[in-house]
């Protein structure tokens, strides 16, 4: 869904998240996440470097640096984030006017569980983790601006186009055959 929108809307542009946790065999540094040690990170922290951080799973931090958002800012663009709901939040209360929160949801819970598996990314152990941790997130729905519910995936990308759309005031620009 953010890489189509990210295609659909030139000023739109990917807000690259920081995290301890391990890199994955594809992933790229500066391109999927900036792979901090723990002690970097957390010197972070303390200077003020993240407009907001967490740690999401024992030991394991992610959070956006202010640089990243504001070297993107400064190209005139929209950055869009794909971070837990908390930090999202927080992006809000710190920026109302020039954010807009959506909660992306599946269906049913049972749904979800069912995706994650297929991905076989990580452990049992580390899925159970992630489990419990969207229960937990799936409380905080509420608080979002707009939910988008990723059942059909054409109706969910249109869906997200026309909020794009109207928040950001550009006309989405779909490849030759798409609706």
């Amino acid at each position: 869904m953010v890489r189509h929108l990210l295609d659909t809307f030139p000023s739109l542009v990917f807000s690259v998240s920081a995290t301890t946790r391990a890199k994955r065999e594809h992933e790229q540094h500066g391109t999927h996440y900036y792979f901090l040690s723990h002690e970097t990170f957390r010197m972070w922290i303390d200077e003020d470097a993240f407009v907001e951080w967490e740690e999401v799973y024992e030991n394991q931090f992610y959070g956006t640096l202010k640089f990243e958002v504001e070297r993107l800012w400064a190209q005139g663009r929209h950055v869009i984030f794909d971070i837990d709901v908390k930090g999202a939040l927080s992006i809000k209360r710190k920026f109302p006017d020039q954010s807009l929160a959506v909660f992306i949801k599946v269906p049913s819970f049972e749904t979800l569980v069912a995706r994650l598996r297929r991905r076989d990314t990580e452990s049992e152990q580390s899925l159970q983790k992630r489990i419990q941790r969207i229960k937990e997130e799936l409380t905080y729905e509420h608080a979002f601006d707009r939910v988008l519910i990723n059942d059909d995936l054409e109706t969910t990308l249109r869906e997200a186009r026309e909020m794009i759309a109207t928040f950001t005031g550009e006309t989405p620009q779909l490849p030759e055959g798409d609706e």
